[in-house]
């Protein structure tokens, strides 16, 4: 992968380690990590004046806890004239048919099978897998060995959780909450 930007993570502290590995794993140059404590003044005009958009991209490491404030960063800095930068990482599957919006965050191991979709912002863990022609909505987090099976819809800013099952041709609605190990049917 060749990269003319520098990477600017964007986010909790957890996360944000987890997203810098994965950024070097698939061969970005790191231009900072800006780890939100919390929401104070203009972050976003900070982060502008220090990393203006022409030279970087950012990735945003905001985890589940967070989605209300991740889609409202990625609004603004998109605003500001940033391109979220795409994760993908090497040892991931990722079918050629699949469609990837910006700001995935794609990570090893996980398999994302044919005509699959995978909306803006969305945060794959290792393990999960996503089956043919699934659907994956904006700003979800598939947790660590979830499974989403054929033509199943997963509504936007969802949390599935570690080990979840959505079993094939299921809609989970938008902002769900599916407890990790649970099946979903």
């Amino acid at each position: 992968m060749v990269v003319d930007k520098s990477l600017l993570i964007y986010g909790s502290y957890g996360l944000s380690e987890v997203v810098r590995q994965l950024a070097v794993d698939t061969g970005w140059k790191i231009g900072g990590v800006v780890t939100e404590l919390e929401r104070d003044f203009d972050l976003i005009e900070l982060i502008h004046n220090e990393y203006p958009p022409d030279l970087y991209e950012v990735a945003i490491a905001l985890g589940y806890s967070s989605l209300n404030d991740r889609k409202q960063v990625m609004a603004q800095l998109h605003s500001s004239g940033y391109d979220m930068a795409t994760l993908i990482h090497p040892k991931a599957y990722v079918c050629q048919t699949a469609t990837i919006q910006t700001g995935a965050i794609i990570m090893n191991s996980a398999v994302v099978d044919m005509h699959a979709s995978i909306g803006e912002g969305v945060v794959i863990w290792p393990g999960v897998v996503i089956n043919h022609n699934a659907k994956i909505e904006e700003g979800t987090f598939l947790s660590p060995n979830s499974t989403i099976c054929g033509y199943c819809t997963v509504g936007r800013d969802s949390f599935i959780g570690a080990g979840a099952v959505v079993v094939d041709h299921r809609i989970v609605p938008p902002e769900s909450l599916v407890k990790a190990g649970s099946v979903f049917s």
